[in-house]
């Protein structure tokens, strides 16, 4: 088996039929696949429509709201495919879309996770690019498409969106899956983060396009700051570096009318890193980040008292 597709389900029928249909209509012709839809307590006739369904779908029902990432856990341990592909259930995939990705996976030895162009799908408007950490440590989904990458057709990323990913079953497998301890948010961050820990490269591939309705499942922002909160505390090193980038840019942004940013050692440091004629990050610049972080932990204390 070449490829198995995984697509939670949590109501939102008609959104499912839809992309179950985009699904179908871009494949490749000849493509060994099989299709999982692991149902996770839906009441509006979701579970009567998966009953109608045949080869190459199969389907799981789970007694209980596993959550998103327990949902994909369950549907992930019965694939049997060489790669895995997770999809949001609100996706509209365009003709064209899987081949790049899968190229990734198979030509790239050191690939994590393999993820895409997502267009907002009102708009038509870029939504993600890949995932970057913020001046303040916090994951951004990144809208731009920058020129160097087009040559390749991908760009190296620090993380990205689950809503669309791929990656090879003996990576997940060594990776344990998505931390069920995140409840519907940040599971695939913590995720890509492991994936390079574990020494492999995050990739979006800048020829595969996909239209997304965005957080269309219920509940999907209820548990946003617990989620985050555990992210900065299991990763808060790790992020301070990975947003090193962005906090020069911004120190530069606040100060470039200014003589300090030229005059001033931090301004030199800020101004050498975005520019990325230093390697590392130096620690004038990481010590900003760290307060940032330190600032946000802060807030954390007093929003959610005895988890910060």
């Amino acid at each position: 088996m070449q490829v198995s597709f995984i697509i939670p389900l949590y109501n939102c029928l008609p959104l499912t039929r839809a992309c179950v249909a985009s699904l179908q209509a871009t494949l490749p012709a000849g493509l060994e696949h099989e299709i999982i839809l692991v149902d996770d307590g839906s009441n509006d006739g979701t579970r009567e429509w998966l009953q109608t369904l045949s080869t190459p779908f199969r389907t799981l029902l789970n007694e209980r709201n596993l959550g998103y990432a327990g949902a994909n856990n369950r549907a992930a341990a019965h694939a049997r495919g060489e790669c895995l592909f997770f999809l949001n259930n609100d996706l509209v995939l365009l003709p064209g879309w899987f081949e790049p990705m899968h190229a990734i996976l198979r030509t790239r030895p050191e690939a994590g996770l393999v993820g895409n162009v997502q267009l907002h799908a009102g708009s038509g408007a870029i939504d993600h690019t890949g995932v970057y950490f913020n001046h303040q440590g916090k994951p951004v989904h990144d809208t731009t498409r920058p020129w160097p990458a087009r040559l390749s057709g991908c760009r190296s990323v620090a993380a990205m969106t689950a809503a669309c990913f791929g990656i090879r079953r003996d990576l997940w497998n060594r990776l344990e899956g998505f931390d069920p301890e995140f409840i519907n948010g940040c599971e695939d961050i913590d995720l890509c983060l492991r994936a390079r820990a574990a020494g492999n490269r995050n990739y979006v591939s800048l020829r595969s396009r996909v239209r997304h309705h965005i957080s269309q499942s219920p509940g999907r922002k209820q548990h946003d700051e617990q989620n985050t909160l555990r992210l900065f505390l299991r990763w808060r090193d790790e992020i301070a570096r990975l947003a090193a980038h962005d906090w020069s840019r911004r120190f530069i942004e606040l100060h470039w009318d200014q003589s300090f940013v030229f005059d001033d050692a931090l301004g030199r440091c800020a101004l050498g890193y975005w520019l990325h004629l230093l390697p590392t990050p130096p620690a004038r610049i990481l010590a900003g980040v760290q307060q940032s972080i330190t600032r946000e932990l802060a807030r954390w204390s007093a929003l959610l008292p005895g988890r910060a």
